[in-house]
């Protein structure tokens, strides 16, 4: 099964429309993300805690890495440059942080609110190479924008 993005954007809109907790949205599309897509064996967030360090936030899936630093990982790239990381093998990319030895591709996208303040990155994992297309990211992009994009 294969994620159906634009009920994905209903469902997420619906469920989340008079929330402003930035966690409790983030677990509720974690979830959805999570259980819409065979592709996706970690579904999740790691939120900005402090300057240059994120820590696991809301996630569906096994243990995820506790403490990420902005220099180290795929997550750390996607919070340090501002830009979604597409990465089809994960053991190709520098210094990549192995959180589970059965990841082959990842997804990381930035999240922002509507100042602009980066608080989080959404992060989903695959156990199948080369699992994600700009498709996705463009999908993913467009609904983290519409539910967070409107947190002050």
């Amino acid at each position: 099964m294969r994620a159906d993005y634009p009920r994905l954007a209903k469902v997420i809109a619906s469920l989340t429309k008079d929330e402003t907790d930035e966690v409790a949205m983030m677990a509720t599309m974690a979830c959805e993300l999570h259980h819409s897509d065979d592709r996706f064996s970690w579904t999740g967030f790691y939120r900005v805690v402090s300057d240059g360090l994120l820590k696991v936030g809301p996630y569906q899936g096994g243990h995820g890495c506790l403490v990420i630093p902005f220099s180290r990982g795929v997550c750390g790239a996607a919070a340090r440059t501002g830009e979604t990381q597409l990465v089809d093998d994960v053991d190709a990319f520098p210094g990549h942080i192995a959180c589970s030895s059965a990841t082959r591709s990842e997804i990381v996208l930035p999240v922002w609110n509507g100042r602009g303040d980066l608080i989080a990155v959404l992060d989903i994992d695959s156990e199948e190479p080369e699992a994600f297309t700009q498709i996705d990211a463009d999908a993913l992009r467009t609904i983290l924008d519409a539910t967070f994009g409107r947190l002050y």
